[in-house]
């Protein structure tokens, strides 16, 4: 399997791998709403191929603002159906936080148990936008203790940082 950085041309192939792996409906989703106009860490959001050049998975980040701090929003995380259960959502979430040396903490609305292999636990003074389930707002440090002391609501980042911005 080949990990590269997402390129523009590969847009409307990974959503399409959205569309196919998520319920119809998710661009409704709260954690979607973060996502409007602002663009995405581009170093982070990789695209995986097999030796075909057939895409298999991919994963994207944003920034996002949790009271005073910063932080990455990891999602969506796709693999195809047909490649499900090969450990790529493994590869592409260990090698992409692998790449987030410039942050200090993820965020993510997802499963406990599946995330938690990834060192994510449940925050409980993180409010994402409604109607997201508290148990499901997850954080893991990037830098020891970067989730100590951050609360609040997530709102959008009204500007990518400029290093972090898509080119």
């Amino acid at each position: 399997m080949r990990l590269t950085r997402e390129q523009p041309q590969d847009w409307w192939e990974v959503e399409a791998l959205y569309d196919l792996t998520f319920a119809p409906g998710r661009e409704a989703l709260s954690s979607y709403r973060l996502r409007d106009d602002v663009a995405p860490v581009a170093s982070l959001c990789l695209v995986a191929r097999d030796d075909q050049e057939i895409l298999a998975g991919a994963i994207r980040y944003w920034p996002v603002q949790i009271g005073e701090a910063t932080s990455l929003l990891l999602g969506p995380v796709a693999v195809h159906p047909t490649r499900q259960g090969e450990g790529l959502g493994r590869f592409l979430i260990e090698n992409s936080l692998a790449l987030a040396s410039d942050w200090d903490r993820v965020l993510l609305v997802g499963d406990a148990p599946y995330y938690g292999k990834f060192g994510f636990r449940k925050l409980t003074n993180v409010r994402m936008p409604a109607p997201t389930n508290p148990d499901r707002v997850l954080g893991r440090d990037l830098v020891p203790g970067a989730w100590d002391g951050v609360a609040g609501r997530v709102t959008r980042l009204r500007q990518s940082p400029p290093d972090q911005s898509p080119g």
